[in-house]
Parts: structure tokens; C-alpha cells; sequence
């Protein structure tokens, strides 16, 4: 036997070991990422008695507003956002006295409060917790980092088997035969995995920022040490132990990002107040939308964010709750070059940095690998032997293991977790299939 043929049974079994682990997430992620990219419209719809409001010419205080949803539900108010349209409600986040967090939609005109949710809890909040795994604790997010690895080994070895090496179009650019027979679905699967596997590697790439291990070193490499903010921005400030990402929703850059702390006066002063801070942020340019995280001590500072779908709108500054004077105050343009890159990578990710363009594109990438996974398992369950897992036969020298391991290797340094992977794989497959593969050639032998 040549040896590229044997190369290829090689590369043909890590295909065959990638998919096996990998299409079983790609499936789930892109059924519920097909579903987020559009988490603005649905939740719209879904909820909008809560949160679709008539326009009126005068809207009341912001201040106002917080009093109205703790008249409602007792408790300390701990964010306010402001509506991000005219038609929209105010959100209150309450902490009540039993600990819980709940989020109160609060008419802007009227005051009326709509009614409330557990905070996050919106259908598409959902969504966003099963598509990044957060439902199922800390641990089962790390398999998103496994799964992102192996899903750019998937499409590199998948690669290779496409690869025409002469032959015709037929599962290079066309798809022969009809749906009951295998070359079909094969065909289908490679010429399908080929345009679709660039943009897959894309939303691998892009899913890495937000995985356990990888991600939290990328992001301390990306934004430095100072207190978690990206170099060049000013905190010369006194910092808290408490980060922005634990107050809510922050950008990817900002998640080690820690809370600054104001100075109290020497003498009794009273705080600006949420109806001056608001004025203060919008007199800044926040954009409308905006979350307003009130102080919770006596050095606690007031917080306004934006996270919109134009990057260059995002911001967070940090106001000192007795002068209103900013203390720290920055923007995507302050991110560092890695920052700005991974920002703008995630944007698209998300469906938000080209419009409904953007999130169309991305629906039909989303379909397209559910069906490249549904052909997968149509095209193995075809050709399995009978009473076997069919995994593809080993190379008869099995040396062409030696450089697809190497590679296998250098992919594991770059991410720790997918080479821990690789790891177990390799010995399952050394101590288990390739043994009882062996056992059963040698009983047709027999």
C-alpha cells in the first residue's frame, strides 16, 4: 500500500475521532447561536408587555423611575438602564431582602411599572447561557474550548480528504447520486464542509475568547495588568476587589476590568445622585441604552456602560459619586491592538457589526453546519459494518502517525485543554480501538 494512501487512512481516523466529539456541540451551538443572533428582535417580541412601551412627549426622572420599582418590589436598586429606543421601558435591577436580583420594567413616560423577570432571565438570556454552556458550572465551559479545537482540526483534515487530487467534480463541486444512496451524502458533506469550514474556523476562533482556560490568559496577555483595563488608559485611582463584569454585562476586554473607589470627604457630603450622574453620562455621550450601576458603599463610584452593536459607541466610565468628576472613562479605541482585533472578531460572532446583513449570513453558516452534521451521521451510519463502530481502517505503516501527531501537538501547546484532549484520544485509541480493530482482522483472517 503507498504511502499518501496511508496517509490519508490516518488523516481519514483523527477526521473520523474529531467528528465523532465535536458534532454533537456544533449542532447544539448552532441551533441556539442561530437563535441569539437575532436576541433583540425575539426578546422584543416575546416580552412586549415589559419592555415595548407608547411614546409620550415627557419622560420622568431616572430617579423616579427606581422609587416606582422599589414601591413595587422592596429592596436596594442596584442598576438602572435607560431605554435604548423611544418605544422601549426603563429596566430597574432590584436586589429584594431575600437576595434575589430581579428586573423591573418601568414605563419611562408614566412610571408605571410593567411587570418583572429574574434578571437575565429573558427567553434569549437563556439562550445565551445554553449556547455558552454557563448553565452547567465552570467546568462544562471549558468543554466550549475543547470543542472549538477540535472543530479547526475537523475542518483541517477535512480539508485534506476533499483535496481533488485529480479526480473529477464529483464531491468537489457537485454532489452525485440521490439521498438513498452514501456517495450522495458524502458528496454533500464534502462539498458543503469545503465552503462552509473557513467560516467555521472563523466562529472557532472567535468562541475562544469566552472558553475557561485560554481566554482568561489571552485576556490578561491582551489587556495587561493594569488592574485589568487595557495599557495606556489612566487608573490613577484607587481600586476596589470587585470587577465590572460582576455589576453585569461587559465587554470581552473589560471582564478583568476592577471597580475603582472614590475618596469620601473628610466632612459629610452627599452623593450627586442618579439624576445628576445620568446627566453627567449623557453630557459624556453615552449612548443611549446605557446601564447606570449605582454605588453599594460609601466609596462605591457610579458606573455607566454601553455595549452596543457599533463598536466604536462602546464605553464605560466611572464617576465619582460626590464631584461627578469622571475617574476613569474609556472607549474601544482604547483597547490594545489584540483587544480591538478579538472585539471586532466577537462583534461579527455575535451578528451585530454588519446589521441584519451581518445576522442573515450567519443563520445560513448556522444551517449549514446542522445540515454538514445531520450528512455526517447519514454518510457513517451507511457505511458502518454491521455490529461496529466503523471507524476507518488503521494505516499499514503507521509511522504516517508521526508528522499528524506532531501537528496534533503544536495545537495542543497553543490550547492547553484540546491538547489534554488530544491526549486521552491518542491513548483510546492506541490501548482500545486500534486493538480490538486488530482482533477482529484477525479473526476474518481466520
Amino acid at each position: 500500500m503507498s504511502k499518501p494512501f496511508d496517509l490519508y487512512r490516518a488523516v481519514w481516523r483523527w477526521h473520523f475521532y474529531a467528528g465523532l466529539l465535536v458534532l454533537p456541540f456544533l449542532i447544539t451551538l448552532s441551533i441556539t447561536g442561530a437563535l441569539y443572533l437575532f436576541h433583540d428582535e425575539l426578546d422584543a417580541l416575546i416580552h412586549a408587555d415589559l419592555k415595548r412601551v407608547a411614546v409620550q412627549e415627557v419622560t420622568q426622572p431616572p430617579a423616579s423611575l427606581v422609587s416606582a420599582a422599589l414601591d413595587t418590589h422592596p429592596g436596594t436598586a442596584v442598576k438602572y438602564t435607560s431605554p435604548p429606543t423611544p418605544e422601549s421601558s426603563a429596566e430597574i435591577t432590584v436586589t429584594t431582602p431575600e437576595g434575589e436580583r430581579l428586573a423591573v420594567y418601568v414605563n419611562p413616560y408614566t412610571a408605571e411599572v410593567l411587570g418583572s423577570l429574574d434578571d437575565r432571565g429573558t427567553v434569549m438570556w437563556t439562550v445565551r447561557y445554553l449556547h455558552s454552556f454557563k448553565y452547567f458550572g465552570s467546568t462544562a465551559r471549558k468543554v466550549i474550548e475543547i470543542a472549538a479545537g477540535w472543530s479547526i482540526l475537523l475542518v483541517l483534515t477535512g480539508i485534506y480528504l476533499w483535496w481533488p487530487r485529480g479526480k473529477g467534480n464529483g464531491g468537489v463541486v457537485s454532489v452525485r447520486g440521490k439521498p438513498k444512496s452514501r456517495v450522495f451524502w458524502r458528496d454533500l458533506h464534502a462539498v458543503l464542509g469545503v465552503f462552509v469550514g473557513g467560516f467555521l474556523v472563523f466562529l472557532a476562533i472567535t468562541g475562544m475568547p469566552w472558553s475557561g482556560v485560554w481566554g482568561a490568559q489571552v485576556n490578561e496577555w491582551a489587556n495587561g495588568n493594569n488592574f485589568g483595563y487595557p495599557s495606556g488608559v489612566r487608573v490613577e485611582v484607587p481600586m476596589s476587589n470587585a470587577y465590572l463584569s460582576d455589576q453585569g454585562t461587559t465587554s470581552w476586554s473589560l471582564e478583568q476590568a476592577q471597580m475603582p473607589e472614590s475618596t469620601p470627604p473628610p466632612t459629610p457630603t452627599p452623593r450627586i445622585g442618579l439624576n445628576n450622574a445620568v446627566a453627567a453620562f449623557e453630557q459624556l455621550g453615552l449612548q443611549q441604552g446605557y446601564a447606570v450601576n449605582l454605588p453599594n458603599s460609601a466609596a462605591g463610584v457610579y458606573t455607566g456602560s454601553i455595549y452596543p452593536d457599533d463598536l466604536s459607541q462602546q464605553r464605560v466610565i466611572h464617576l465619582d459619586p460626590y464631584s461627578g468628576e469622571p475617574l476613569v472613562d474609556m472607549s474601544y479605541a482604547d483597547y490594545g491592538p489584540l483587544g480591538r482585533w478579538l472585539e471586532f472578531g466577537i462583534n461579527v460572532h455575535m451578528g451585530q457589526e454588519f446589521g441584519l446583513v451581518n445576522q442573515l449570513f450567519l443563520l445560513a453558516v448556522c444551517l449549514a453546519i446542522i445540515l454538514l452534521a445531520v450528512s455526517a451521521a447519514v454518510m457513517w451510519w451507511k457505511r458502518r459494518p454491521s455490529g461496529a463502530m466503523g471507524v476507518p481502517p488503521l494505516p499499514t505503516d503507521k509511522r504516517v502517525f508521526r508528522g499528524l501527531i506532531a501537528i496534533l501537538v503544536v495545537g495542543g501547546i497553543i490550547f492547553p485543554l484540546v491538547g489534554a484532549s488530544l491526549i486521552v484520544m491518542l491513548l483510546i485509541d492506541w490501548l482500545l480501538v486500534q486493538r480490538l480493530q486488530e482482533r477482529r482482522l484477525a479473526k476474518q483472517a481466520a
